[in-house]
């Protein structure tokens, strides 16, 4: 026999060696009561005799409680159990892009599973004070409102919060559209939506030619709360994973209302002591600890960004509820959508009021902040004016003069789902209309000039940082020639 082969024997050494087991006590609804396993810690790995694996998500004096990640053949009372000596981990980088995957990476559009050869903890620190930069650089979403009233930066955490059904996953759809050929890679993240709903996303996507730069995390409505209560956590680490390799990210939580009841059905079963609404007391910390990931790194550490657009559900428009009011206070803004103003028509239906960006306006282009400066004021006056305005008050030529402004305002703003605009296009209509010169058009007419407007920007190949006189003499043009 060769050396090399008697040298493992030679070096073994006989020695005690022991291992915890433990036993499963219940099961039941996704969740694992596990009697024995006294070293467990939290978010660690175990597995049972079948070949299925757990997560440990509740220490207690005689049996720890653990989340069912998979089932080979049916876990069982009386099943031993064991360390697996790890915590959970999802398979990172670029082979994600273009997938659709579940909150452990397996494929769920029928092709085979991403050849991935790194992976990244879902739980994990959010980056010190000394890693972080300021947010210095735009993230342009395509919309109207947002990009010109209400602007984000990369490595900003901008709430989306509306009642159901106003447009709130349109706007954050539109905005991954819009990183096509910005060198932004996305990750949208479907908590709890139907099945339908989320191939009607994907399908969007894919029309769109943004399913190559973006990766689609998703739990299903039927998937066990545990998958759910993963999904926001797992594509945070795959986005985080691209920000520390010095990418510009951009995540969208759709929707952390499911996640925050998912957490709560998951503390329920794990019978943890309920707080308002039945909620448990950590549930802000579960969101805080989330988006609190999403920064800008300094130089230094990768200058990479990961950009947060949760997303919220209120109901009748309560903006004081419990979870709506901790995602305000976690997040650096919030864009309102509010249900009436799409009854009537205006959309997206967002409340400039209401809404509110505290850090996207330093990050916000010069030419963008100087057209875009009074819109907000001039918009929020008409509108009180509108309002004292039906009262059949007589008015004077100046209160006139602004409430035409206004409602030619009103009508530039609306802007079809799934139709981003460029920045060009922003700057284009914002000095169009802010320098008066669709005045004398309708609110139809001026409308309907905004296409010519926007075609001439891109013949003349238009930049931000070109002379306000160069851009004043194309938009001139266009318009005297449709006079």
């Amino acid at each position: 026999m060769p050396d090399s082969d008697k040298r493992p024997a030679q070096d073994y050494r006989f020695r005690v060696r022991l291992s915890e087991r433990g036993c499963v006590a219940g099961i039941g609804d996704g969740i694992v009561w596990i009697r024995g396993l006294p070293s467990a810690r939290m978010d660690e790995l175990i597995g049972f005799d079948d070949g299925s694996t757990g997560l440990v998500f509740q220490l207690g004096k005689e049996m720890l409680g653990a989340i069912l990640l998979s089932q080979r053949h049916g876990v069982t009372a009386g099943m031993s159990v064991t360390h697996i000596g790890r915590r959970l981990e999802v398979g990172v980088g670029d082979a994600l892009l273009g997938r659709v995957v579940d909150p452990l990476g397996n494929p769920l559009d029928n092709l085979p599973p991403p050849e991935l050869r790194e992976s990244y903890c879902l739980e994990a620190s959010a980056p010190p004070i000394i890693e972080r930069d300021f947010v210095n650089e735009p993230l342009y979403t395509g919309c109207k409102i947002v990009d010109s009233l209400i602007p984000i930066g990369k490595g900003q955490r901008q709430l989306i919060i509306g009642d159901d059904g106003v447009g709130k996953s349109s706007l954050a759809l539109d905005a991954v559209i819009n990183q096509r050929g910005r060198n932004v890679l996305c990750v949208m993240v479907l908590i709890g939506l139907p099945r339908s709903s989320v191939a009607g996303t994907v399908e969007a996507l894919r029309q769109a030619d943004a399913l190559d730069y973006t990766v689609v995390v998703v739990a299903e409505a039927n998937a066990l709360p545990g998958f759910r209560y993963l999904a926001p956590f797992a594509g945070c680490a795959m986005a985080e994973h691209w920000m520390r390799a010095g990418r510009d990210t951009l995540v969208v939580y759709d929707d952390l209302s499911r996640h925050a009841q998912s957490y709560r059905e998951l503390s329920l079963l794990l019978q943890r002591p309920p707080g308002r609404e039945a909620y448990p007391g950590d549930i802000f910390y579960l969101h805080s600890r989330l988006l609190e990931r999403s920064t800008v790194l300094a130089p230094e550490y990768g200058g990479g960004s990961m950009t947060a657009l949760p997303i919220i559900e209120t109901r009748l428009g309560e903006l004081s509820a419990y979870i709506p009011t901790n995602l305000i206070s976690i997040t650096d803004g919030q864009i309102y959508f509010d249900s009436k103003l799409f009854a009537a028509g205006m959309l997206p239906a967002i409340d400039i009021g209401r809404s509110v960006s505290r850090i996207g306006g330093k990050a916000q282009h010069p030419a963008i902040k100087a057209a875009s400066a009074r819109i907000r004021l001039d918009y929020l006056q008409f509108l009180d004016l509108e309002l004292f305005a039906r009262f059949g008050t007589r008015l004077d030529a100046g209160v006139e003069d602004k409430l035409r402004r206004g409602r030619l305002l009103r009508e530039l703003l609306k802007q079809d789902r799934l139709v981003p605009l460029s920045e060009q296009e922003h700057l284009a209509w914002l000095l169009a209309y802010g320098e008066g010169l669709l005045d004398k058009s309708g609110p139809e007419t001026a409308v309907a000039l905004l296409p010519r407007l926007f075609e001439a920007v891109r013949e003349a190949g238009l930049k931000l940082d070109d002379a306000k006189d160069r851009w004043m003499s194309v938009l001139q043009n266009v318009l005297a020639e449709s006079a």
